[in-house]
């Protein structure tokens, strides 16, 4: 009759995905792929824990498109979709300590170790501007 719940999924999320691969971040779909890049980074690394919420779609893209427009940047960019990726999520999470899960949120790392994080709850209750300024704001202290 119809196209699988999967699928469906898949070709809904596909333009959250790419509002976020189109500024240049790189999808970590697996824990490998996790593996891969987040331990071994050398310098900076930005980890974008995406999701199909509205905060997500009103402040956090938009946020991290802003704050990635200004001259000081992470080395690395990275994201993760929580709920579509899962095995991806939960690996990328393991280096978010002691922070607990939440999506939408942002990661900074320097050389694989946390260096700033905002939570779900510090996306729900700012605008892009806000998180933009806060992303910035440790852009400037850790990625120079």
């Amino acid at each position: 009759m119809g196209m699988s719940f999967d699928r469906y999924m898949r070709d809904m999320v596909q333009p959250m995905r790419d509002e976020l691969t189109e500024l240049g971040i790189r999808e970590l779909k697996t824990p490998e792929e996790v593996e891969e890049v987040l331990p071994t980074a050398k310098g900076t690394t930005l980890v974008v824990v995406n999701s199909v919420c509205g905060c997500a779609a009103g402040q956090a893209r938009p946020g991290v498109a802003h704050a990635l427009q200004h001259e000081v940047k992470p080395d690395h960019l990275c994201t993760v979709f929580a709920g579509q990726d899962k095995e991806a999520t939960a690996k990328a999470r393991e280096y978010f300590a002691p922070y607990p899960p939440s999506s939408p949120s942002i990661a900074l790392l320097k050389d694989g170790e946390l260096v700033h994080f905002i939570e779900r709850h510090q996306v729900e209750n700012r605008s892009a501007e806000e998180i933009a300024a806060d992303l910035t704001d440790a852009f400037d202290r850790y990625c120079r």
